[in-house]
């Protein structure tokens, strides 16, 4: 593993002890409603030690983030924000890439990251065949729906370089708001089963996204029966993240995720720094104070 940058180090014991949220998005996302600052500012009024911004990122010309990230200034807005929050909180640089699979965008890809310094990639499915989920459910039956879309993860996590799987089950969304309604874990076992081997096989952690709390799917994605089915196959890797995009969702409903984590049977959740990850004990795990942001 690489070594530590000297600002880091004085973090980690302070991280260890506080809710990292790691997966959050701001103006430099195409659907962003809150500067940078205010997104740090508000992790730290809610006590946070840490937060990670994982802006949209795509290289298909399709995807509706194509084209959207300024990289560059980005890139120097964290760096400005690190000196400004020394010491107080930990600010990671991260994207949430949407379909980083596709081998027509690899070489692209590839070479967009290769100029880039990053702490942390999610990995997610908005999109089928290039078409948003919303359209793309239009004509389908559920099963179709829930089948491509779970096919479509399996095929991400058999190629793609990237740390968790964003909103595994995101899905479950568009089936409450187009009428289907949610999936039967049962149903689906074997293609589940198939993309968390292949997920700790390849060192790919989950995310536990509370945004579903927020949404019409009503639940955190994934399902708990996922979760645990990733415990006992043996997987490890879980960071937390809101999935805010606006500055009162950041942290949102974390202490809700630690108790259903360890109803799950994980002791720990992480967060990364230069694509590596750090362990946080649940049983330490918890805000420090709770303002208004």
């Amino acid at each position: 593993m690489d070594i530590l940058p000297v600002y880091l180090v004085k973090y980690m014991e302070m991280i260890a002890m506080d809710f990292y949220d790691c997966h959050t998005h701001s103006t430099f996302s195409f659907d962003g409603k809150a500067a940078l600052e205010e997104q740090c500012q508000a992790a730290m009024n809610k006590g946070l030690a840490g937060i990670c911004l994982t802006e949209h990122f795509s290289v298909d010309s399709r995807d509706v983030s194509f084209g959207v990230l300024d990289y560059e200034n980005y890139h120097n807005t964290i760096d400005c924000l690190r000196r400004k929050f020394e010491g107080r909180l930990y600010i990671g640089r991260g994207l949430e890439i949407g379909e980083p699979h596709l081998p027509q965008c690899s070489a692209a890809l590839v070479k967009a990251l290769a100029g880039m310094q990053l702490d942390f990639i999610i990995g997610s499915i908005h999109n089928i065949d290039g078409v948003k989920l919303r359209n793309y459910m239009q004509g389908k039956s559920k099963e179709q729906l829930y089948t491509a879309y779970f096919k479509e993860i399996l095929a991400m996590v058999e190629t793609a370089d990237i740390d968790v799987i964003g909103h595994l089950d995101l899905v479950k969304l568009y089936g409450a708001i187009g009428g289907y309604g949610d999936y039967a874990f049962a149903e689906y076992r074997d293609l589940l089963f198939a993309i968390m081997k292949c997920a700790i096989q390849r060192g790919i952690g989950l995310e536990l996204n509370t945004a579903g709390w927020r949404k019409e799917a009503g639940q955190q994605y994934p399902a708990h029966e996922v979760l645990r089915l990733y415990k006992e196959l043996g997987g490890r890797i879980i960071t937390l993240g809101s999935d805010a995009h606006k500055g009162q969702d950041v942290g949102a409903d974390f202490e809700r995720a630690k108790e259903l984590l360890l109803a799950c049977g994980f002791n720990s959740c992480c967060y990364f720094v230069n694509r590596q990850p750090f362990y946080v004990s649940l049983r330490k795990a918890g805000v420090k104070r709770e303002t208004a942001c």
